[in-house]
């Protein structure tokens, strides 16, 4: 019965192992340890099979159908970390039931939700959120109220707990969620990001307190220069200097940190001049 079993692992049928919580959150753990070892030719393909292989190991107990497992993992894969937690959870579920006949099965579910889960990643949790709640924060901080303060630290205690249970939750649910909501998954990014858009635009106008003292008397008659911008576009300066910045950082490849000090060195020179206030 015993060498039956053997037989069994050695033509790629899982163990019968049974994967627990500890399983997964090992796994989630070096997940997230080890997603920022990137290369240009898998990706972050090392870093799925480094995170998945204690709990392949359990599955496959045979030493041939374990190499042929990570294998399969080892190849290229690239998409927003924190939510490519709940697609290895489901890549474990897959081959505790199936094990390597499910090898195929697992590529394609890696391959076909790299795309929308990036999508919504980068301008869901990287971008809408953090600029929206971070904004709130910033505003609620220059006007003397701590509360921001709390709602940020608050918002990355969730982000953080999310991110620890992402492979357990994917393990549970992760093949349902792909394959119920992968047609509603654009339509979830683009309105993110319509909505994250939309959300920075207003920060522009409302944040960026920058005007122009500028003013010139012709006899008894004086002239503001603000004013008369204001009537041909509502907060010019700030659009002008936020349009600049993005310019230069996704055209110029200009460093943030550079970037940074030359907006408060031109900040203070303008500053001294009486050009801006």
């Amino acid at each position: 019965m015993e060498n039956e079993n053997i037989t069994d692992v050695a033509e790629g049928k899982p163990s019968g192992y049974k994967v627990t919580k500890k399983d997964l959150r090992n796994a989630n753990w070096r997940w997230l340890m080890s997603v920022c070892t990137f290369n240009y030719q898998t990706q972050q393909g090392a870093s799925v099979a480094y995170a998945l292989s204690p709990v392949l190991r359990k599955i496959y107990t045979n030493d041939e159908d374990y190499k042929q497992a990570l294998n399969n993992h080892f190849r290229y894969y690239n998409t927003q970390p924190w939510l490519a937690a709940i697609i290895l959870g489901a890549c474990v579920a897959m081959e505790e039931r199936d094990g390597l006949a499910a090898a195929d099965a697992v590529q394609d579910l890696k391959i076909g939700t790299m795309g929308p889960l990036a999508g919504v990643g980068d301008s869901l949790l990287m971008t809408m959120i953090p600029t929206i709640m971070g904004s709130i924060a910033a505003y609620m901080a220059i006007e003397g109220n701590p509360v921001g303060a709390g709602i940020w630290f608050a918002l990355i205690l969730a982000i953080f707990w999310v991110r620890m249970h992402a492979l357990e939750f994917g393990y549970k649910q992760g093949v349902k969620l792909v394959t119920d909501f992968s047609e509603k998954l654009p339509n979830l990014t683009a309105a993110a990001s319509v909505l994250g858009l939309t959300v920075v635009g207003c920060l522009i106008a409302s944040v960026i307190g920058v005007t122009c003292p500028i003013s010139f008397s012709f006899g008894d008659v004086a002239m503001e220069i603000q004013p008369l911008l204001d009537k041909i576009l509502p907060a010019m300066i700030p659009a002008a200097i936020t349009g600049s910045a993005y310019y230069l950082l996704t055209k110029k490849n200009a460093s943030m940190t550079a970037l940074i000090l030359v907006v408060i060195v031109l900040a203070m020179v303008a500053s001294a001049a009486g050009i801006l206030a």
